[in-house]
């Protein structure tokens, strides 16, 4: 038996030299900590050190040619692979010369180390070189990718895998343990793609043009026009290759980190038994295919219990957004003689992309494990309803909750926050509500005009609070989205998913306050609500928002704050840019 407690860290570069990152992998208490100084204090625990080099370097994940930001030549990065208890030492390098660098460790709460969750313009400026910090994490399944202007969908991801302590015993047994990286590519780059989102009149980055798993797909080199861009013979397009032993049980932790795509996965042939969602254990049950959105993980077993002779399909459908992409593939091969031959049937086409009740479903089927249930809180001491919204500012195509289009200010909150430094940013409270009793979800606002803002919400410390995320029509006539909600710092219980226009008075009585699921990432589906709730017992500042890259580009997210006056002294390395200053040194 094997468990998975995958951990992550944080960590940012800047382009002014290598810098390196301590991570703490402890299951219980925080075995060690940095003081502003870098210095490092603790206990005995296997040290593993990494050394990252990030570049801009030219690859082929789909045989075609582009510039991708890379970690040591490769994307998506390497995985990280710990065990509980040990530390990871990651010595980064930024070599892209022309732009700074931040990765967010998606999925770690970070507590006690606000600065390091990788936001810039949330909790710190880019880092500088030198120093050295350290985390403690908890057991999970989790992410690392940029969260620097657009460099996620450029390349700059990977995952963390950490196992718990010999012998600690989970509520599922398998043989063996893989990690499967779903993510969409555009042969546009990312600088192309914000120029044409920041532009009058709107440019639409479209659809990806290949779906990858681990880093590998297929485009039609037909339509590439120019031979010289495009191989299909490249190495680093060969179809990824799952080898699997008759008769074993599989652990496949399945993550995404799409750009834009929601995805749906498939192991030909293979039903799929879901066990944990975002580190958490999940009661059992039984799919033959999964819907995953940007900024989710999933564990999943399967056995290979199939005819042995042939290979079969791994498939990534797009659903919720016309496809236009074909499905991502690789291969499942019962180590036989062709590892890479071709499945004999056809690529497996998913369900309708259009299919929402059977997304809703499988979303509300997520319950806690009946061994490990968490209970929520019994009742909320806030609520906050947020209207998603696409809008217009002077004449530019926005995102907007309750009619505020989110923009960074120059200085990060968490530095601003701690140093009373003023005008920096809104300080009068952020909208908290919209006029539910009569706001039609259904058609086009009539007045689609938004402001941009800087206000956050901040929350009493230790409170509980209910946020119920709210999916409207575009600007255009009968077209509503999927949106995944991923938020920093915390874990939330999902309490309730709904189609229609949420009402306090009368869909609370909805929630589920007996063992629902906690989450780090959640979908709202089109023209629905979803309901979470969390506990504000993080001190920090955290950001709220849309996993889809391009949507939080244009402004579809919040900043939560809570406990500021618990958070210890910032590090130095963190300051620099806006109106943060360094600590004068005696």
């Amino acid at each position: 038996m094997r468990r998975g407690s995958e951990s992550t860290m944080l960590l940012s570069s800047s382009l002014r030299g290598a810098q390196q990152v301590v991570l703490l992998f402890a299951a219980m208490s925080l075995l060690g900590r940095c003081g502003s100084n870098g210095g490092l204090l603790m206990a005995n625990a296997k040290i593993t050190e990494y050394r990252w080099d990030v570049s801009h370097q030219f690859k082929s994940p789909d045989c075609f040619r582009k510039l991708a930001i890379t970690i040591n030549g490769e994307t998506p990065g390497p995985t990280i692979d710990a065990q509980q208890g040990d530390t990871v030492v990651v010595v980064v390098n930024n070599s892209l010369l022309t732009e700074n660098a931040a990765i967010h460790w998606h999925g770690i709460r970070q507590i006690g180390t606000p600065w390091s969750d990788g936001t810039e313009g949330v909790t710190q400026c880019p880092i500088m070189p030198g120093d050295s910090f350290v985390y403690r994490f908890v057991p999970g399944t989790y992410l690392y990718h940029a969260h620097y202007g657009m460099q996620m969908s450029a390349g700059l991801y990977g995952v963390i895998r950490v196992t718990v302590p010999d012998g600690t015993v989970e509520p599922f047994a398998y043989d063996f343990d893989h990690s499967l990286l779903l993510n969409d590519w555009w042969h546009q780059s990312t600088y192309e793609q914000a120029a044409g989102l920041s532009a009058v009149p709107f440019v639409w980055i479209e659809e990806p043009q290949s779906l990858l798993i681990n880093g590998r797909g297929q485009f039609n080199c037909a339509l590439a026009g120019a031979t010289d861009v495009c191989h299909t013979n490249a190495p680093e397009c060969s179809p990824y290759v799952l080898s699997v032993v008759p008769g074993k049980t599989y652990r496949l932790r399945i993550a995404s980190l799409t750009a834009l795509s929601a995805l749906n996965f498939e192991v030909e042939g293979h039903n799929m038994t879901v066990v944990e969602a975002d580190g958490h254990y999940v009661k059992p049950f039984v799919v033959k295919n999964l819907n995953i959105y940007s900024g989710e993980t999933y564990s999943v077993l399967i056995t290979a219990d199939q005819d042995p002779s042939r290979n079969y399909w791994l498939a990534a459908n797009v659903i919720a957004r016309q496809p236009r992409t074909p499905a991502g593939t690789g291969i499942l091969n019962y180590l036989h003689g062709s590892p890479d031959k071709k499945p004999p049937t056809a690529t497996p086409a998913g369900p309708m992309w259009n299919d929402t009740e059977y997304r809703l479903a499988q979303s509300t089927a997520l319950r806690a494990h009946p061994d490990h249930i968490l209970p929520p809180p019994a009742t909320a001491d806030r609520m906050i309803l947020l209207l998603n919204t696409q809008n217009l500012i002077d004449g530019h195509t926005r995102w907007a909750l309750n009619n505020v289009s989110f923009n960074f200010p120059h200085t990060p909150y968490l530095i601003a926050m701690k140093q009373n430094l003023s005008d920096v940013f809104d300080e009068r409270p952020a909208p908290e509500t919209y006029d539910y009793k009569h706001y039609d979800i259904y058609s086009p606002s009539s007045n689609p005009n938004a402001t941009v803002g800087t206000s956050i919400y901040r929350f009493e410390f230790n409170s509980t609070v209910d946020v119920v995320l709210q999916s409207a029509n575009i600007l255009k006539p009968n077209k509503s989205e999927t949106h995944p909600w991923h938020m920093h710092g915390h874990d939330f219980w999902v309490l309730a998913h709904g189609m229609g226009r949420f009402d306090p008075d009368v869909d609370t009585a909805r929630f589920n306050l007996v063992d629902p699921i906690l989450k780090n990432t959640v979908d709202l589906q089109p023209f629905g609500w979803t309901a979470i709730r969390f506990k504000a017992d993080n001190p920090g500042v955290w950001a709220f928002h849309c996993h889809v890259e391009s949507h939080f580009y244009m402004g579809m997210g919040v900043v939560f704050e809570e406990g500021i006056d618990r958070v210890g002294e910032l590090p130095e390395s963190i300051m620099g840019c806006g109106k943060s200053k360094l600590p004068k040194r005696s």
